[in-house]
């Protein structure tokens, strides 16, 4: 079991870079943003385009959204997401990782070795 970390720390999410180009929203630093948060571009992705209720795609590092969306959404989103997927519930670390076991994901924490049930994206 990992020893207990004491230190409280905060995780800044990056500034989003948005373009926008006809009819789609382009998130040119995700994969930026899915290397700090440790987590698979897909997972957030997939999130971020079932709260927006449009379609969505990973290419070259970058999200591309279908429909016209501001850059407070998503930062609202991926506040929610760190919250819910990153975030440990026991120790408030973003030390975490997402682990399936048969048909159910928990959030295991590297930090205190706490397990919580995280909903299925």
């Amino acid at each position: 079991m990992p020893s207990v970390s004491t230190k409280q720390e905060r995780l800044e999410l990056p500034r989003i870079y948005i373009t926008t180009v006809g009819i789609r929203t382009i998130i040119s630093n995700f994969k930026e943003i899915s290397d700090m948060l440790d987590r698979d571009p897909q997972h957030i992705l997939k999130f971020l385009s079932r709260e927006m209720a449009t379609a969505a795609t990973f290419h070259n590092g970058r999200a591309i959204f279908q429909g016209k969306f501001k850059r407070d959404s998503f930062q609202r989103l991926l506040q929610r997401y760190l919250q819910t997927h990153v975030i440990c519930p026991v120790c408030k670390r973003p030390d975490t990782k997402i682990v399936k076991e048969k048909r159910l994901h928990f959030l295991e924490c590297n930090a205190c070795g706490a397990r919580s049930s995280v909903k299925q994206i």
